[in-house]
């Protein structure tokens, strides 16, 4: 059973998703935080920089913010077909010209928010890519014949520019795929056309992507989510207002707690406490630490207290496996994004490593981000990479 808790306090809000009365997932928002990631809108080009093969864009947040020619340059299947990169940018684009662009990272202290003109405007069984003509499913379908009816559905009811990456949560959908592609092409064409009205200012912003909340409500309406605890009544409004909105959430229970109440419901205070903890302990004896760079967040396999009672073989073999388990989990409740180096325990046979892998793959299919796995590198680190659900973490 899934449930729902938020807890807002002043300028912070802890959002916290728990199954069975364990934490899955758990976000901090603030006031102050970055939230733009996902925000579209109508920039002006400042500079060039020829070198970079970049540019500063003004979209009126305070640091211009910088596109590479890859966000420039039309769309492509990157399986299909490699991306050429030495076209020159001033031949793309020239100063003061008006630009529609999609933050893709937020800016911090030393940067302004890096953004692109390959939009992605999410739905709930689609994400529309318009100008494109690429119609993809999820790497977490992997029914074949699924894939094929998914990619024909879209394919037949998409307009004629557009392409789409299809959701997990289009699984066994046909006449919800369509409905929601006709909503998103809405938002769509609404954006196109606030961009070309040349009597409102430039820069501006367009489109405000969801906060995590709607993200959320969105993702797990049809993954059992059942009810959703709120403290305060700013919360209980937005929520029983997307409630009334959406047919597919009325079974959905909005309870209202004490501030000091909901989180005592399954003990979540003490939960949380243990949440940044260095080292996470293994039920075998063994444990993983977390190491968190500016570049990428280091996972270390030890085996502790464990020294098994086979060979040294099978105790390595126990010990990264359950490591696994608990690392996809750590993944997701700690939203950890980037690139993710695991340095498992040295295991000798092949086939031990790419079972390691597989299960890697099954228990990462539980996560809502996309997550890619790359395999073991000749120094046998598992290499990764994990795009954050809340979109203000760096």
């Amino acid at each position: 059973m899934l449930e729902l808790m938020i807890k807002r306090i002043e300028n912070k809000k802890q959002i916290v998703l728990v199954e069975n009365g364990k934490i899955i997932e758990y976000y901090e928002e603030g006031q102050e935080d970055n939230k733009n990631e996902g925000n579209i809108y109508i920039g002006v080009v400042k500079d060039i920089i020829k070198g970079m093969q970049a540019a500063f864009v003004d979209i009126g947040i305070g640091k211009n913010s910088l596109i590479h020619v890859k966000d420039i340059l039309e769309k492509k299947d990157e399986k299909k077909e490699k991306v050429q990169l030495n076209q020159d940018i001033n031949q793309l684009i020239k100063p003061n010209q008006r630009l529609l662009v999609q933050i893709k990272k937020d800016s911090n202290e030393k940067k302004g928010a890096r953004i692109s003109t390959h939009i992605n405007l999410p739905g709930k069984y689609i994400v529309l890519m318009p100008n494109t003509d690429i119609i993809t499913v999820s790497q977490k379908i992997d029914n074949k014949e699924e894939q094929e009816r998914l990619i024909k559905i879209v394919r037949e009811n998409i307009s004629k520019g557009n392409g789409a990456v299809v959701r997990t949560s289009a699984k066994g959908k046909e006449k919800e795929i369509i409905e929601d592609i006709k909503y998103v092409e809405s938002k769509w064409e609404k954006i196109v056309k606030d961009s070309q009205d040349k009597n409102q200012k430039v820069p501006r912003q367009l489109y405000k992507s969801e906060d995590i909340v709607e993200k959320m409500l969105m993702d797990l309406t049809d993954k059992g989510l059942s009810k959703v605890f709120v403290n305060d009544s700013i919360d209980y409004n937005l929520i029983n207002q997307i409630k009334n909105e959406n047919k597919e959430y009325k079974d959905l229970e909005i309870l209202v707690k004490g501030e000091n109440s909901i989180f005592n419901i399954y003990d979540l205070e003490q939960q949380i406490s243990k949440i940044n903890n260095r080292k996470v302990w293994l039920k075998c004896g063994g444990f993983i630490t977390i190491d968190k760079t500016e570049a990428l967040t280091a996972i270390d396999v030890n085996t502790g207290k464990y020294t098994g009672n086979k060979t040294m073989e099978d105790t390595v073999f126990k010990v990264n496996k359950e490591a696994t388990i608990e690392i996809a989990k750590q993944l997701r409740l700690r939203d950890i994004g980037g690139i993710i180096i695991i340095d498992y325990i040295d295991m000798q046979k092949e086939e031990d490593k790419n079972e390691i892998e597989e299960l890697l793959k099954e228990q990462l299919k539980k996560d809502r981000s996309k997550t890619q796995i790359e395999g073991f590198t000749k120094l046998d680190l598992m290499e990764m990479t994990r795009k954050h659900i809340c979109s203000h973490k760096d």
